[in-house]
């Protein structure tokens, strides 16, 4: 099965509370990635995720960078309600960090999703609400169906 395939298969398996902060951990051996989900709320179709991380479980592809993973995720990535776009490769940290470019706008409030990318082994994804009065940010959950979490993955991992 593909990573793609395997995440529908544990969301479509997953049972126990629908409420509350819960972890789902996806294990994908062919493709070489972990992926854990930590969900406020799921139901049958979709997730209200807290955050998303990907681990590598296997060497990298060689002669892949950083900025390269980096620029294949702000490419491939599509079904959020914002484009990805690179905001900063820092080599010193082995760190690369994309937004949603732009970011969704309420009135004063932006809303906008952060990937990091740590080396070539790991990626983490959350949502941001920032507010231009309070200068500062909270996290909050987004709202994603099964398939267009699936392929978020995915679409990470691509090597």
């Amino acid at each position: 099965m593909t990573l793609n395939e395997t995440v529908l298969q544990k969301l479509a398996d997953w049972s126990g509370p629908r409420e509350g902060p819960q972890i789902l951990a996806v294990a994908d051996e062919g493709s070489g990635w972990a992926v854990n989900l930590t969900a406020d709320r799921h139901d049958d179709l979709s997730c209200a995720l807290w955050e998303m991380s990907l681990q590598r479980t296997r060497l990298p592809a060689a002669g892949d960078s950083l900025s390269a993973w980096a620029g294949r995720v702000a490419e491939r990535v599509s079904g959020l309600l914002e484009a990805l776009s690179v905001l900063e490769v820092d080599i010193q940290r082995d760190e690369a960090l994309l937004r949603s470019s732009p970011p969704s706008q309420r009135g004063n409030e932006l809303y906008y999703y952060e990937v990091r990318l740590r080396g070539l082994t790991q990626a983490m994804v959350r949502r941001y609400h920032a507010s231009h009065h309070k200068g500062r940010r909270e996290q909050v959950a987004f709202a994603l169906t099964h398939e267009a979490l699936a392929k978020f993955a995915t679409d990470l991992a691509a090597d």
